[in-house]
């Protein structure tokens, strides 16, 4: 089961990281209004959450005194390596976690803000909000980046060819 986590989380890893190498160091910083976060802020929050919830998972609550999640809504970073920086140490705590899952222990509970949760139920939540806040940089960027953006899925107009290439390269399985 472990596997299809790390497969499913790499997977959003991957859109956010294409993401972030089409854009300059300036453009993480970009907000539409006052009232938007911008992908900055967002890896901050997406990071500050992992580092809550996957350190010592098994055996601590997932929201750690240590952390201030409001403070995460405010930027403080200077340069895109910093933020890269970050985004990676979320990403590592992330997958070290994932990797002490096992069949004995999927069903365990374990506690986010001292909510009970199984080991499954609490990767399932954060396969949902992990994902979400990628769609939100994604969807930044796209606003960015404008006529430049390379796609990171399907092409418009190309879905019969990517059919295509999918039967093609699963049907010899």
């Amino acid at each position: 089961m472990k596997d299809l986590f790390i497969k499913r989380f790499e997977y959003y890893k991957m859109l956010g990281d294409k993401s972030f190498e089409q854009l300059s160091d300036e453009q993480f910083f970009w907000q539409f209004n006052e009232e938007s976060n911008s992908i900055a802020v967002i890896v901050k929050h997406i990071a500050g959450n992992m580092l809550s919830r996957w350190t010592n998972f098994l055996t601590e609550d997932g929201e750690k005194s240590w952390r201030n999640r409001d403070e995460e809504f405010i930027n403080i970073f200077k340069t895109k390596q910093e933020i890269l920086e970050y985004w990676e140490k979320g990403w590592k705590c992330l997958f070290n976690a994932m990797n002490q899952i096992t069949d004995e222990n999927l069903y365990s509970t374990i506690y986010i803000r001292s909510e009970a949760h199984s080991v499954i139920d609490a990767v399932f939540r954060q396969l949902a909000h992990y994902p979400y806040h990628i769609g939100q940089i994604i969807y930044i960027a796209k606003m960015i980046k404008n006529d430049d953006w390379k796609t990171l899925s399907i092409a418009r107009n190309r879905s019969q060819d990517f059919n295509n290439e999918m039967k093609d390269k699963f049907s010899g399985e």
